[in-house]
């Protein structure tokens, strides 16, 4: 993630409840699991911010009109660099509103209604190529890319290839447990390694001079 906008009707939440809000939602979209190893989970809060706003005017357009303060409805933004984008949509959407169904039930209010009501719209937003800046330059997805990956990158150096449980094979790139069929692969040296994305496969075929001539990075 880069970028967590949520908008909330002015008053709806106390300054404690959108801190927490805004904590939670990074907790909850960089859970660390077995997902990826945990220098890509801290490098990636590391580009993270969640802005909480709270417009002036918010105006419903159902009928009869209603208060959007009562009960408080959400409009969640999420930007990502625009190749992530596709693959994360389904899970993200999910994971937030997780986080807002858990911030009403906290609040006491029915947690449920952010599924059953339209009163939680999650827009999940991908920047195009180059236009993220980060050090003072804009950067490609895969230099965002190398920009993550790289403290686990520097751990794992010169280390034999792990192995995943159950079979698995684990990105070089980002930690990741990958199925051993996975489209995503690459023969180094006699040894196979997968890739959780194209783009972690771009880094390592680079790193190592093995990218074709003319290849590019995947675009959403």
């Amino acid at each position: 993630m880069l970028l967590i906008e949520v908008f909330v009707p002015a008053g709806a939440l106390r300054a404690d409840e959108r801190q927490a809000l805004g904590r939670l939602l990074i907790d909850t979209l960089m859970s660390e699991d077995d997902s990826h190893a945990i220098e890509i989970i801290d490098a990636e809060r590391l580009i993270t911010q969640v802005l909480v706003h709270e417009p002036a005017t918010w105006v419903l357009g159902q009928r009869p009109a209603a208060d959007p303060a009562d009960p408080p409805r959400y409009l969640v933004r999420v930007t990502v660099p625009a190749s992530w984008r596709r693959e994360m949509c389904e899970e993200v959407v999910t994971m937030v509103t997780d986080a807002l169904a858990e911030t009403e039930r906290q609040a006491g209010r029915d947690p449920g209604r952010v599924r059953r009501e339209p009163h939680a719209v999650v827009l999940v937003e991908g920047v195009s190529e180059g236009g993220i800046g980060i050090h003072g330059k804009a950067m490609s997805t895969l230099e965002l890319t190398e920009l993550i990956s790289r403290p686990y990158r520097d751990r794992t150096a010169g280390q034999e290839a792990p192995a995943g449980a159950a079979g698995k094979l684990i990105d070089p790139i980002c930690g990741m447990s990958v199925e051993p069929d996975s489209p995503i692969t690459l023969v180094h040296e006699g040894t196979l390694y997968g890739f959780c994305h194209g783009l972690c496969r771009r880094a390592f075929a680079d790193e190592h001079g093995l990218t074709p001539a003319g290849e590019h990075p995947p675009t959403a």
